[in-house]
C-alpha cells in the first residue's frame, strides 16, 4: 500500500505550499457579508498551521525534524512567503521554523470561565507568513518553481512518505492553463507514491462551499472544475479523518474544496497534513 513509509528524522517528509497573492486576495472572505480579507485570513490559517506543526513535531529535547516546509507566493512575483529571518528561504526544516518566527504578537481568544461563560485570554500567536496582496496569479509560474524544487528535494529523500503540496487560490490562472505542470507534479514520486496535490479555492461568493468532492458535477464553473481535476485522491486516513471531522467522504474522493470561508480553511489544512505514520 502506498503512503505508508514511516515519517521520522532520518526519513522526513515536506510540506509545500502556495499562496495566491493577487490583487483580489484583498476582497473579503467567504460570503458577501464579511468584512476579513481573504489575504489576512489565509495569513492568520497559515500562521495558526506552522505553530501546530511545529508542536507536532515537539518532544523533551526540542522540535525534531520530521518535516522540512516551503511556502510560495504568487501575485507581483513568485518567491518565498516567509517572512523576517526566513525571508527567501524555499525550504526550512520544521526545528528552524519554530525557532525563527518573524515575530509574535499578542491575541486574544475565549476560552470557558469554568462557569458556563467565556472570557478573553491573551496568547502568543507566533507569525511567520504576513499577508500580501498585489498584481495577477501567476498559477502556473509557481507550479512549475514548485515542480523544480520537489524534484530535487524528492532525489534526496527517495524513499520518503510523498510531499504534500497545497495550493489556496482565490481565482483563475492569469498565466496559462496549470493541468499540465499540476499533473507533472503529481507525476512525481518517492518509493512511497506519487506527491498529492490539493486545492483550496477561496472566494467572496454567496453559493455553498464544497468540500472533497468525488465528480466536477457538483462545480459550479470551469475554474473550479479545473482545480478539482488537478487535485490528488485523499488517501484513506485522509478520508477517515474528514469523516470524523463530520465531512461526508465517498469513493474517488479529491483533496480539494470549493469556496472555503475560514472555517473550511482550517479543516482542510489540517486533515491535508495529517499523515498516519509519524514515528
Amino acid at each position: 500500500m502506498p503512503y505508508t513509509a514511516e515519517i521520522s528524522r532520518s526519513n522526513p517528509s515536506l510540506f509545500f505550499f502556495l499562496l495566491d497573492q493577487s490583487g483580489s486576495m484583498d476582497e473579503p472572505i467567504g460570503s458577501g457579508e464579511s468584512t476579513k480579507k481573504k489575504a489576512d485570513e489565509l495569513a492568520n490559517a497559515m500562521n495558526r498551521l506552522l505553530f501546530e506543526l511545529t508542536l507536532k513535531c515537539a518532544k523533551d529535547e526540542g522540535v525534531r525534524d520530521y518535516y522540512e516546509i516551503g511556502i510560495l507566493g504568487y501575485g507581483a512575483q513568485v518567491g518565498s512567503a516567509f517572512a523576517g529571518s526566513l525571508a527567501g528561504r524555499e525550504l526550512v526544516p520544521i526545528s528552524e521554523l519554530g525557532n525563527m518566527p518573524a515575530r509574535v504578537e499578542d491575541r486574544t481568544k475565549k476560552v470557558s470561565d469554568g462557569a458556563g461563560g467565556l472570557v478573553d485570554e491573551t496568547i502568543k500567536f507566533p507569525i511567520w507568513i504576513d499577508p500580501v496582496c498585489n498584481n495577477g496569479t501567476p498559477m502556473c509560474k509557481a507550479l512549475n518553481k514548485a515542480k523544480s524544487i520537489l524534484s530535487s528535494w524528492i532525489s534526496q529523500h527517495p524513499n520518503c512518505f510523498p510531499p504534500i503540496v497545497i495550493n489556496i487560490t482565490d481565482g483563475e490562472s492569469s498565466d496559462g492553463d496549470p493541468t499540465e505542470v499540476a499533473r507533472s507534479i503529481t507525476n512525481l514520486s518517492s518509493s512511497d507514491g506519487n506527491v498529492l496535490l490539493f486545492n483550496i479555492h477561496l472566494s467572496s461568493d454567496r453559493s455553498p462551499k464544497i468540500e472533497f468532492p468525488s465528480s466536477e458535477s457538483t462545480l459550479p464553473n470551469e475554474p473550479a472544475k479545473l482545480l478539482f481535476r488537478t487535485s490528488s485522491l485523499l488517501t484513506d486516513f485522509m478520508k477517515s479523518e474528514a469523516q470524523k471531522e463530520g465531512i461526508p467522504v465517498f469513493d474517488g474522493a479529491r483533496g480539494f474544496v470549493f469556496n472555503a470561508d475560514l472555517v473550511a480553511l482550517i479543516k482542510f489544512l489540517e486533515i491535508g497534513t495529517r499523515p498516519s505514520n509519524l514515528r
